[in-house]
């Protein structure tokens, strides 16, 4: 059968019957060149100024011919609707936020700046360090100290009055443990944090409820908005990071409020996290891990160091110092460190969040609430709370990931 060349409609959407259709777009076309003839039975209709309006069913191939002697010249036109950019992700944060389609137009724009604090609102920018902190109530507190001060004021009047210093130390040998408790838990109390979220079991999405807190390990997939690491430029990350350390000798300035003589000081922080997906070992689902638009993100990432600069091989480190000045960061004589760490997509990964179920969709997003340990009595530490969705990964499949 002979087939009807379409026209060409010179990339506009609307003058395109079918594809106007798939796009949900109303074919509305005011222009004299589509308009009916006067006179149906005109044996001289011209083809050209026909819109396409048939169906798929009688047309099959409509959508792939074009004569070169039916066309037409090419015309521009200015209503031409621009397509918005595709990808993985197409939801925004979990309150009301933009529509689906301002969401891929950010992520199209933002997706072109890599290593920068330019992605824009679909990318979380991280603090320095995951932030814990110790749990007690607020009555056991008081108790305790007041435990405390009166042991100190008897102890203090006994010996006084009875003028012996065993009294005191007594009381010291009692109060002296609290203190040293409080001691060990300060120092011992991050590596418990991570012993905790190491030993926590995995959980399968398949028989996972709505609102139950979970930890997931599986492979990660890029979202809207891959990301890219700062200075090694690592493509196709989920998380980097990218952290100059300082030594501070004897004098000098700090690197930053908090460093001491004779220690690193972090001086420049970057971490940037977006939405990804995670498919599961356990039951082989994929979820969608929201912890992009300024979510609560506590990655636990070791990173690796890149570089260690000194005085004397400073000039050997062009890059670096085209890196510093991108930053409008001081190019001093001082001891630097660059750490670099990132989540590239193929890795494993797990995540502990808890689990949404919205329209179909399957996700993890941050906690309300803080989580807490709980006492670890057999490491003598107390209940230590941690704040957002928690990310970890094996330190050793850095290089090891799978191909997505």
């Amino acid at each position: 059968m002979p087939l009807r060349a379409v026209p060409y409609t010179g990339g506009n959407v609307k003058k395109s019957g079918e594809l106007g259709k798939m796009f949900d777009i109303p074919v509305l076309d005011h222009s004299p060149s589509s308009a009916p003839p006067s006179n149906p039975n005109s044996k001289q209709q011209p083809q050209l100024l026909q819109p396409s309006r048939f169906s798929s069913s009688s047309q099959p191939n409509s959508g792939s011919m074009r004569s070169g002697s039916n066309s037409g010249p090419i015309r521009k036109s200015s209503g031409t609707m621009p397509l918005q950019p595709t990808g993985l992700i197409t939801s925004g944060p979990l309150s009301s936020g933009p529509s689906r389609s301002e969401q891929l137009g950010q992520a199209g724009q933002s997706g072109a700046v890599s290593g920068k604090a330019g992605y824009g609102p679909a990318v979380t920018s991280l603090g320095e360090g995951v932030g814990f902190g110790f749990r007690l109530s607020k009555a056991v507190v008081w108790m305790v100290m007041v435990v405390v001060a009166m042991g100190l004021l008897v102890g203090a009047f006994l010996m006084v009055a009875i003028k012996k210093v065993v009294v005191l130390g007594a009381v010291g040998a009692l109060v002296g443990p609290m203190g040293l408790g409080l001691v060990w838990n300060c120092i011992w109390g991050r590596k418990g944090l991570f012993g905790f979220v190491k030993r926590y079991p995995d959980a399968e999405l398949r028989g996972a409820v709505d609102g139950q807190y979970i930890k997931v390990t599986g492979v990660v997939t890029c979202g809207s908005i891959p990301l890219e690491s700062s200075y090694q430029r690592e493509p196709r990350c989920v998380y980097v990071s990218t952290e100059l350390y300082e030594y501070k000798g004897w004098g000098g300035k700090s690197a930053n409020s908090k460093q001491r003589c004779f220690s690193w000081g972090c001086k420049h922080s970057e971490k940037f996290v977006a939405d990804f997906y995670i498919s599961d070992f356990q039951s082989g689902l994929r979820a969608l891990v929201k912890a992009g638009y300024g979510s609560k993100v506590a990655p636990m990432i070791k990173p690796a160091t890149v570089l260690d600069v000194t005085k004397e091989n400073r000039d050997s480190f062009p890059s670096l110092l085209r890196w510093l000045a991108e930053r409008n960061l001081s190019n001093d004589d001082c001891i630097m460190r660059l750490k670099e760490g990132c989540i590239k997509e193929g890795s494993t990964v797990s995540v502990m969040g808890v689990v949404r179920r919205h329209d179909n969709v399957l996700m993890i997003v941050p906690p309300s609430e803080p989580i807490s340990t709980g006492c670890q009595w057999s490491r003598c530490l107390l209940p230590t709370y941690v704040e957002g969705l928690i990310l970890t990964c094996d330190d050793t499949q850095n290089d090891d990931v799978v191909p997505v």
